[in-house]
C-alpha cells in the first residue's frame, strides 16, 4: 500500500516536517513531503543517523531541511609526525612546544602545523595520543598534553641504558569550542624526528 503525498500550506517548520515525517515512517514506510513552492519532494525511506545541530552555522548544512545533518563522531581529525632532525627552535625553547613539522591527516584543517597546536572547532569530547621518542641514553624527558595551558596527561622516559626509548600516553579530554591543545616538553631535551614521535587527536562526539 503507498502512502500519499502529504502537503502543507503553508509549509510547516523544517524541524516539524521532519519529526513528522520519522514517525510516519515508522508505521507506513515511505513518505513523500512537499511544499508550496514546486521543489522536488523528499523521500524518508530507510533507516539513518541524525544529529540535530543547535549551532548550525558552525558547519555547512547543505541538506533541504536546513538542518545539519553528520556522522555521529563528526569530522576532525588529525596526525603528525616529526619528520627531520632538527634542533629546537628559539620559540620552542621559550615555551618547550613539541613541534611536528608533517602532517599526515588534518580532517577539518584545525591542527595548526607552524604552532604544532590543535584548536577545538566546537564543544566535545576529544581524544589524543602521543609517542615522543628521546634520542639519546642516560637522560629522561616528560611529556604533557597541555590543554589551555594546564597538563592533563603526561609521560615520561628514564631509562638509561635505552637510546631510543618513547614517552608515550593517551586519553579523553572535554574542550569547548576554542580550546587549545598542543604537547609540552617538561623535562629533558628533544632533538630529532626521523619520524618515530607522533601527535593525534580527532572528536569522538561533540556535546
Amino acid at each position: 500500500m503507498s502512502c500519499p503525498s502529504l502537503s502543507y500550506t503553508p509549509c510547516l517548520p523544517p524541524q516539524s516536517v521532519f519529526i513528522a515525517g520519522l514517525l510516519l515512517l515508522s508505521h507506513w514506510g515511505p513518505i513523500e513531503v512537499t511544499c508550496q513552492n514546486d521543489t522536488e519532494p523528499i523521500v524518508l525511506e530507510g533507516k539513518c543517523l541524525v544529529v540535530c545541530d543547535s549551532t548550525p552555522s558552525a558547519e555547512p548544512s547543505g541538506n533541504a531541511l536546513g538542518m545539519s545533518v553528520r556522522s555521529g563522531t563528526g569530522r576532525v581529525a588529525f596526525s603528525a609526525i616529526r619528520n627531520t632532525n632538527h634542533e629546537p627552535s628559539e620559540m620552542s625553547n621559550r615555551t618547550m612546544t613539541i613541534y611536528f613539522d608533517q602532517v599526515l591527516v588534518n580532517v577539518g584543517g584545525h591542527f595548526d602545523p607552524a604552532r604544532s597546536i590543535f584548536v577545538a572547532p566546537r564543544k566535545g569530547v576529544y581524544s589524543f595520543s602521543f609517542h615522543v621518542v628521546k634520542v639519546y641514553n642516560r637522560q629522561t624527558i616528560q611529556v604533557s598534553l597541555v590543554l589551555n595551558g594546564w597538563a592533563v596527561i603526561s609521560a615520561f622516559a628514564g631509562d638509561q641504558d635505552v637510546t631510543r626509548e618513547a614517552a608515550t600516553n593517551a586519553g579523553l579530554v572535554m574542550m569547548e569550542r576554542g580550546d587549545k591543545a598542543y604537547l609540552k616538553l617538561e623535562r629533558g631535551n628533544l632533538m630529532g624526528g626521523w619520524k618515530y614521535s607522533t601527535f593525534s587527536g580527532f572528536l569522538v562526539f561533540p556535546l
